[in-house]
């Protein structure tokens, strides 16, 4: 599979974060372990309002990892099971362009990741491992952790289980079939790894927002989510937040009915600049269970607070709210990591994250397949 410039996809840039190797396997660990990260923090509070968070926890909100209704700290939710699953989807899409030369599919190898997600949903544990039946399932939906339900989207639910799968050719501003009227955050909260693959931002976000449309009709679904795979694929060659913003942000505008996503990061771009950030602030720009206002709330975090040393500031504020905390958690974890990479993650929350080895593991070997190919152990990324 090539680039638009002709490259293939995944190959390595000279002079950019792209090209150094350690860098960018660093900045694919903080991506996903960082969204991680931010959904955690989020999740005990998702359905509280900035006045409950604050009758609970104090003046400031949520100051760390605290424990979900059922006194356990550092759980995920679906955000973080959908982006591996994502992530996995990816590989095997590049892995069966790769060795059986069949490129093109993407959309249909994505959606057959997220029914292995459904599967986790569905049922209480994992298959029975062993022969055929491993080669055909590959690795996630063997970990017996990610077989619990923490409030998935009802669009995602149903929009997998309509079985419709979009045409890549289609024109993204273009209204869906299956839940033609929804735009909620789940499309963007799992869109990260689409940015994470060497392609340029333009086909990153072509394939993100196409693959939003799996569960989600309305065109600013797949808006949101095409604009955070090219923000992530910006940061991912080393640009700063702001300019990775800035260029998403003129992409986007290339897409018919683009205005309400863009007018959503335009906010928060405007934002960032009016001084010290609070709670307040991030309210105005809506409570974040629809996909750009989620986008907005975690880009907003991430440019008033944009110092590596302010990540874990940034990660606070981006769940001190009435609304969904734990997508705007994971998202603005997402863009933190992908810019300063996993070093500048609080240790002390990431060791308590749940499943952090595995995610770890995946963003490794989401960098090791798009920068050096390698034939995978039996049954580990089978390509279909």
């Amino acid at each position: 599979m090539r680039r638009s410039d002709g490259r293939e996809w995944g190959g390595a840039v000279d002079g950019t974060a792209w090209g150094n190797t350690e860098g960018r396997r660093a900045r694919i660990r903080g991506c996903l372990l960082g969204g991680a990260i931010g959904d955690a923090l989020g999740n005990p509070v998702e359905f509280l309002s900035l006045a409950g968070i604050r009758r609970a926890h104090g003046e400031e909100g949520v100051r760390g990892l605290t424990p979900d209704e059922d006194g356990v700290t550092g759980r995920i939710t679906d955000d973080t099971q959908m982006t591996l699953f994502t992530a996995e989807g990816l590989i095997r899409a590049h892995v069966r362009a790769r060795t059986k030369g069949i490129g093109g599919a993407e959309t249909t190898v994505l959606r057959n990741a997220y029914l292995r997600w459904l599967d986790t949903q569905n049922h209480p544990a994992p298959p029975v491992r062993g022969g055929d039946d491993e080669i055909r399932t590959g690795r996630l939906r063997h970990e017996s952790w990610l077989y619990a339900r923490r409030a998935p989207g009802n669009a995602c639910l149903t929009g997998l289980a309509s079985g419709h799968v979009p045409d890549p050719a289609a024109p993204v501003g273009a209204r869906g079939p299956v839940n033609s009227e929804s735009k909620g955050c789940g499309t963007v909260m799992r869109s990260a790894p689409f940015g994470l693959t060497g392609q340029d931002a333009a086909e990153a976000f072509a394939l993100a927002a196409c693959c939003a449309q799996l569960t989600h009709g309305h065109p600013t679904g797949a808006h949101a989510a095409g604009a955070l795979a090219a923000v992530t694929a910006h940061l991912l060659e080393g640009d700063s937040l702001p300019g990775a913003v800035l260029r998403a942000m003129d992409l986007l505008a290339r897409h018919p009915g683009h205005e309400e996503t863009t007018a959503a990061l335009r906010a928060a771009v405007d934002l960032a600049g009016q001084g010290a950030p609070s709670a307040e602030k991030v309210e105005t720009l809506g409570a974040g269970w629809v996909a750009e206002e989620a986008l907005a709330i975690a880009v907003y975090c991430a440019l008033v607070l944009p110092r590596p040393e302010q990540t874990g500031q940034a990660l606070l504020l981006s769940v001190n709210h009435s609304g969904d905390s734990d997508s705007t958690g994971a998202v603005c974890g997402n863009l933190l990591g992908a810019r300063h990479g996993e070093e500048h993650l609080p240790p002390s929350w990431l060791v308590r994250t749940e499943g952090r080895a595995v995610i770890a593991e995946v963003a490794d070997d989401l960098a090791l397949e798009f920068t050096h190919p390698v034939d995978w152990p039996r049954g580990r990324y089978p390509g279909c």
